[in-house]
């Protein structure tokens, strides 16, 4: 006579999965961003890389490393670059080797002739370039990180296009739900990757051009670091690139530049603000539209694990999890359903 029944084995067996796949979780943690990164560019990147080998007849391979190139010159090579800016400029924050010292020196002198806060704007800077810093970690751990969660990102994209149909069909397979709702599944998923990276990606750099080139016309110190700046809290869209004009505009007028000061104020709030949101109308219409509570919870999620870079995968992952959860409930409701037709007959 058996110790287990059949029942109890595969039991058994599913403790041990889910306990083993905790394991795996918790070891993979280290490298949780690159896994991300990898299914992120998955998506951006999977109608070109079918196109490439569909409609043009590419080799597969080729068609990976082609995908590969393509990513690192318009997107990881850019942030990189843009995040060694901000990291320079917080460098010379906590050095006070700026070169808007004078910034510095107007508002302390009236902080404290009407405040009584005679270091209230260096106390402030020593504060907010601290928490900056923190942002990086990525970036100012150092340039081994960089590259082996740039490698280990490039290595599993590459395999998830060389086996592209393998892979799907191994989802759909696997995945803890029906077919139709696998696909619907897939659709959402690309639609929420779309709206957090690609919508966003997009309004945050125009954001950040067209700050950056508001404050070069009224003089403003660094209007190209602002602008990368904004670009970065452009991805906030309830804060956004407009609410740096506000002390761009103090401090002009700090230096006798009224009308300057409340050019840019008006530039800022007024042009880029609305802008903003015929930006987003359009994109939301052609791509998907992000709940801006998504986008902002997804933040605070985000910066804590990953960094700068949660700023793109908060939103992201909750995107991700509230489909889940869409679908969870799609599927209980559905076996609902199942289960009442069932017990028809036996009441008849």
């Amino acid at each position: 006579m058996p110790v287990f029944s059949h029942k109890q084995r595969n039991t058994i067996v599913l403790v041990s999965i889910i306990v083993l796949g905790c394991f795996l979780l918790y070891a993979l943690s280290e490298i949780f961003s690159a896994i991300l990164g990898a299914i992120v560019l998955y998506v951006l990147f999977r109608p070109l890389y079918l196109f490439l080998t569909e409609k043009r007849g590419w080799n597969k391979g080729v068609s990976g490393i082609v995908i590969i190139l393509v990513s690192l010159v318009v997107i990881v090579i850019p942030f990189l670059l843009m995040s060694f800016m901000v990291i320079e400029k917080i460098i010379s924050f906590n050095t006070k080797a700026l070169p808007i010292d004078s910034w510095v020196d107007k508002i302390d002198m009236f902080t404290a002739e009407h405040f009584g806060q005679p270091r209230f704007a260096e106390d402030t800077l020593q504060k907010l370039g601290s928490y900056a810093a923190e942002l990086f970690p990525s970036i100012l751990g150092s340039a081994a990180n960089i590259i082996l969660t740039l490698l280990v990102m490039y290595f599993i994209l590459y395999f998830m296009f060389a086996e592209l149909r393998k892979f799907e069909a191994g989802m759909v397979r696997y995945a803890p739900f029906s077919q139709q709702h696998a696909l619907k599944f897939a659709m959402a998923l690309r639609n929420a990757t779309y709206s957090n990276v690609l919508g966003q990606g997009i309004i945050s750099l125009v954001q950040g051009v067209l700050l950056a080139n508001g404050f070069w016309i009224v003089g403003i110190p660094d209007a190209v670091f602002w602008g990368v700046i904004a670009t970065f809290i452009s991805f906030l869209p309830v804060v956004g690139a407009p609410t740096l004009s506000i002390p761009a505009g103090i401090y002009l007028m700090l230096l006798g530049r009224t009308w300057a000061g409340v050019g840019i104020m008006a530039y800022g709030l007024l042009f880029i603000g609305n802008l903003d949101h015929v930006l987003r109308m359009l994109i939301n219409k052609r791509i998907a539209n992000t709940h801006p509570v998504i986008s902002i919870i997804g933040v605070f999620i985000g910066l804590p694990l990953f960094g700068i870079l949660g700023l793109v995968f908060g939103p992201v992952l909750l995107s991700y999890f509230i489909l889940l959860t869409q679908v969870y409930e799609t599927n209980r409701m559905a076996a609902d359903r199942l289960e009442r037709v069932r017990k028809i007959p036996n009441d008849i």
